[in-house]
């Protein structure tokens, strides 16, 4: 069965997480393609909505979202996801991993898009604790 390291980033605070999924977990997103948003209660982020923004394979070759199907393609880069040319009108040839998520996946890249209404935003345990024991 599948199993991804999913790595889930909030671009307000500039902190990420990561999250183990593995067998009945990994199933919603396997077919999933990079730009897609999908609800946080497939990795217990109940209320989140998360959107796909990269991801690389069991050999670390990167996922681009121009590059359809689950394939490995040797490509020819002017710039971008893969790529960062050094001098103007460099081109070289690549191999990268298409923009759908496949068993071959290995991490997950995400941002979150939306939180939930009506909560506080979540503070991590160790310093709600302190906050408790000063009372």
């Amino acid at each position: 069965m599948a199993k991804f390291k999913v790595i889930v980033s909030d671009p307000e605070t500039g902190k990420s997480q990561s999250v183990e999924v593995e067998e009945a977990q990994a199933v919603p997103l396997i077919g999933r393609k990079l730009g897609e948003v999908l609800d946080g209660a497939a990795l217990k982020l109940s209320g989140y909505k998360l959107q796909i923004t990269g991801g690389s394979d069991k050999d670390g070759f990167p996922m681009r979202p121009n590059i359809h199907g689950g394939v490995r393609v040797g490509a020819i880069l002017s710039e971008g996801v893969g790529f960062h040319p050094t001098r103007g009108g460099e081109r070289k040839r690549k191999t990268l991993r298409g923009n759908v998520i496949t068993d071959a996946i290995v991490q997950i890249n995400m941002k979150v898009v939306e939180k939930p209404k009506g909560k506080k935003a979540e503070q991590p345990q160790a310093e709600e604790a302190p906050a408790q024991a000063a009372e």
